[in-house]
């Protein structure tokens, strides 16, 4: 049943809300829970469900996003036929786009028409590249088969996103929508994840009427479209989903990592989340070396102290260096007596000795990539 299905990831997106953290790259390939871009999660959810074929939805500020998926071998999906396709806008017709970036979902998929036309499944899975969730794919797409519906969308009972970038459903006595409420004030019902099933035709017909009417959201131009007339199944999750829309939403879903029940949830054995391969050598802990409540990636140094932290691949902490509370990217440098709290430091940052740096926990201090401070 699952070969029935075709995925499309949008990844085209920069949140400028996440201001340093996507200086030089989208939203969705940020590095999070020490070894992670967020894409993987996406990307080995469809995998985990035996989806074979997915479109990668991009436009601007992708480089980043391209070295770290490659052709998808590390997701088992670099194959002649099918596979993973990265899905550029100059590839194909963008019908609607200023030259800068899709105006919404429904914008990004008139721009690659042509290739949903070509897409050999019978249904379609949309989803963002910018959540981190383990979603059991095949149990969902069952659900809408036995449902009828025209389309399911995924939802939760746990808000945590922001209103003013979210849609909310609210759930009738037989499982279907009974209203939507788009980007409200406040939230209104269960929190769509943004994960939504439908067929390949229906998915053609709601371009069309999109293109023709000039509605580039897919709010708009869908779910205010459709409620009423079509039927809208809702799945209901309740486990963990992490949105990352700014900065200090990016810092609380990453110390929630710190926690074993979340990251129970959100790494489920059966369904594993996979990665771009890098081989590292096994972290080194010098003598004077103290580290607690911590998740250390592959390949790091440390040699002073480490508190309630995330370090990524590749981070140095030298003697007398003191980090707590902080979220350290891959290669980056802590010099020694060095003293962080409550800093995010993004690739390759380096810290120079004796420096203190102090944030708030929910206001963190954040350092764009290649930084020296």
């Amino acid at each position: 049943m699952i070969n029935k299905l075709h995925g499309i990831i949008f990844a085209y997106r920069s949140n400028p809300n996440l201001r340093e953290l996507t200086q030089h790259r989208n939203t969705c390939s940020i590095p999070y829970g020490g070894r992670y871009r967020v894409v993987d999660f996406m990307l080995s959810n469809f995998v985990n469900a035996g989806i074979s074929d997915v479109g990668l939805i991009v436009h601007a500020n992708y480089q980043s996003l391209l070295d770290h998926v490659g052709s998808g071998k590390d997701w088992d999906l670099s194959r002649k036929h099918g596979g993973l396709r990265i899905l550029p806008p100059f590839g194909y017709a963008n019908k609607r786009g200023d030259g800068n970036n899709y105006h919404g979902r429904m914008d990004a998929l008139a721009g690659v028409y042509s290739y949903i036309k070509r897409i050999r499944q019978e249904y379609v899975i949309l989803a963002g590249g910018d959540l981190a969730v383990n979603l059991p794919i095949a149990e969902i797409f069952q659900s809408h088969i036995d449902s009828g519906a025209d389309l399911t969308a995924v939802c939760t009972s746990k808000l945590n996103g922001d209103p003013r970038s979210c849609d909310y459903f609210t759930m009738g006595p037989d499982g279907f929508a009974s209203d939507v409420a788009v980007r409200p004030i406040a939230p209104v019902g269960m929190e769509s994840l943004e994960v939504y099933i439908l067929s390949k035709e229906f998915l053609l017909s709601l371009v069309d009427y999109c293109v023709a009417h000039n509605i580039s959201s897919f709010g708009e131009g869908v779910l205010l479209n459709i409620i009423g007339r079509k039927k809208i199944n809702i799945y209901p999750f309740d486990g963990y989903a992490a949105r990352l829309q700014s900065v200090p939403g990016y810092f609380a879903r990453s110390m929630e990592l710190l926690d074993p029940e979340v990251r129970r949830e959100l790494f489920v054995p059966e369904r594993p989340i996979k990665t771009k391969d890098q081989s590292n050598p096994s972290t080194y802990y010098g003598p004077d070396a103290r580290s607690a409540d911590s998740l250390v990636a592959d390949g790091c140094i440390i040699e002073g102290e480490v508190e309630d932290c995330i370090l990524f691949r590749g981070v140095k902490v030298e003697k007398g260096a003191r980090v707590s509370h902080c979220v350290l990217m891959q290669g980056s440098v802590i010099r020694s007596d060095a003293v962080l709290k409550y800093v995010i430091t993004d690739k390759n940052v380096t810290v120079s000795p004796g420096r203190m740096l102090m944030g708030h926990s929910s206001y963190p201090l954040a350092i764009a990539k290649n930084e020296t401070v």
